[in-house]
């Protein structure tokens, strides 16, 4: 079946168009949850309530732009409401200009770790941080966006995406240096 008439029979609320659709976008939008949030139960809770809102919403999806985008913002938008729900995205004052970069680190540390390892690394970072950095590096908002969606000052946004690459680039190097041990022997 095509994607458009996929989406037309969810709008007439039959459940193979709904039962393919989900089969389609499962895998990666529980991927998505992940990235947000660290509880393997909590994730599935955000897929369910995702495909809810998916099919609550498919009528409003205009046709503009890729439809797998359109589902991505649903889930995004998804794991920022219950991470505002549980107040995870207030735990820091904000902040009104930064005071320091990043130091640079070097790029070829990423050669010796797989996307599983990354993936490790970017969920153990705390969820303020986690948060900003699954927003703008992995999904492409902006920082205005983030912070528009997130209801905190843009400068805020900007000190927590620094930080958390400054967290995962320690993190990273660690790893690393473990690798780096243990292939040593």
């Amino acid at each position: 079946m095509e994607e458009r008439q996929l989406i037309e029979g969810c709008i007439r609320g039959e459940a193979e168009a709904r039962k393919r659709i989900y089969e389609m976008h499962a895998s990666a939008m529980m991927s998505v949850c992940q990235r947000y949030v660290r509880c393997p139960e909590t994730a599935r809770d955000l897929l369910h309530d995702g495909f809810i809102k998916l099919f609550t919403k498919i009528k409003d999806y205009s046709g503009a732009g890729s439809f797998g985008g359109w589902v991505r913002r649903i889930f995004v938008t998804t794991a920022i409401d219950h991470l505002r729900l549980n107040d995870a995205l207030r735990h820091s004052a904000e902040v009104e200009c930064l005071d320091y970069m990043i130091n640079d680190r070097d790029i070829s540390i990423y050669e010796y770790l797989s996307a599983n390892e990354l993936f490790e690394c970017v969920t153990k970072l705390p969820e303020i941080y986690r948060t900003v950095f699954n927003m703008h590096a992995i999904e492409g908002y902006t920082h205005v966006e983030i912070a528009k969606e997130l209801e905190i000052n843009e400068n805020t946004v900007r000190w927590r995406y620094t930080k958390a690459r400054e967290l995962l680039q320690n993190m990273l190097a660690n790893e690393v240096s473990n690798w780096k041990a243990v292939s040593n022997y």
